[in-house]
């Protein structure tokens, strides 16, 4: 078979969801309104917590970062999806393949991560409340989320790279709406051992350890609630991490399926379905689960509406 190294691929075919035209201005739509309800919600969040004193804590400042990082996890493919679909071109240079999966990795990473430090600052504020204040000090925060900024730049790194080495087949066709890292290594014509090696290593110590992390943290939570005597502390204490909880469900729940699905089925379809869900239904939602249950967000959003609608309003009132 033909093959060409990488100075000689110029282009990927991204065949997305559908070739229908009437099916394809629906999925236009119904993507460009998810993206915008996702980056208006994490916007106002981050600006929500950067606005209000009372929101300069530990659990917001991990929280404006998840935001920061979903804004960006959704903006690295859907943008390139919406151009494609309005252009009627299926055309993705191998440059920007590689630019789409470096970045999608490092969100996806920093989002497993801050998971799993969210996890922990709850860990702390339940388990240990009588040191909180010194234990997660605005040092160690930042140095916590430097650290997940850090290290999902490192981990995504080789797994990058190390498609630079790969040759591939003139069938450049990706059976997805992005670029996303299995499909291209199954359009190699070289050898993916080392390329295997280095995803699987790098997602196992990636996502298991976190992972593995999260359920020991709720672990130490849930039989420190079960110790508080009065149904009401049980509650305040369980209400303060239920938030992180469900988005700690969506994002697991979404990702397992994306594995799953690609590994026990071979349709193309319900691993579009699937990733759909990982990459854009979850960064959606996370705004509203932690600002529909949290008063604190609420108010905070409140002041925040209230601002920006006088601020427009004494714009409009000034004369030309």
């Amino acid at each position: 078979m033909e093959k060409e190294n990488q100075t000689g691929c110029r282009n990927f075919l991204l065949l997305g969801f559908t070739e229908d035209a009437d099916l394809q201005s629906f999925f236009f739509g119904l993507l460009l309104s998810m993206y915008l309800v996702t980056l208006t919600g994490n916007l106002l969040i981050i600006l929500a917590i950067i606005s209000d004193p009372h929101l300069h804590t530990p659990m917001y400042f991990f929280l404006s970062n998840l935001s920061l990082a979903d804004i960006g996890f959704t903006s690295t493919t859907i943008p390139k999806t919406l151009l494609n679909i309005h252009t009627q071109s299926k055309l993705i240079s191998f440059t920007g393949c590689i630019t789409q999966i470096f970045f999608f990795i490092v969100f996806g990473c920093l989002d497993n991560l801050l998971l799993t430090v969210m996890a922990y600052d709850r860990f702390v504020a339940i388990c240990h409340p009588l040191h909180y204040v010194v234990i997660m000090n605005s040092c160690f925060c930042g140095m916590l989320a430097l650290v997940s900024w850090l290290i999902s730049v490192m981990s995504s790194l080789p797994e990058t790279l190390t498609v630079l080495r790969l040759s591939f087949c003139m069938n450049m066709e990706i059976p997805h709406f992005f670029c996303d890292l299995p499909e291209v290594l199954k359009l190699a014509c070289s050898d993916t051992l080392v390329n295997n090696i280095v995803v699987y290593s790098i997602t196992i110590v990636i996502a298991g350890f976190p992972f593995s992390g999260i359920l020991l943290s709720y672990y130490q939570i849930f039989s420190s609630i079960l110790r508080i005597p009065s149904a009401g502390g049980k509650y305040k204490a369980f209400s303060t991490c239920g938030s992180h909880l469900l988005v700690v469900f969506l994002f697991y729940s979404n990702g397992l399926g994306v594995y799953l699905s690609s590994a026990a089925m071979s349709s193309s379809r319900m691993n579009l379905i699937a990733s759909l869900m990982y990459t854009v239904v979850t960064p959606m939602l996370n705004p509203f689960i932690y600002s529909l249950r949290n008063k604190d967000m609420q108010k905070a959003l409140g002041k925040l509406l209230r601002k920006m609608v006088l601020l427009g309003e004494g714009t409009i009132a000034q004369p030309t």
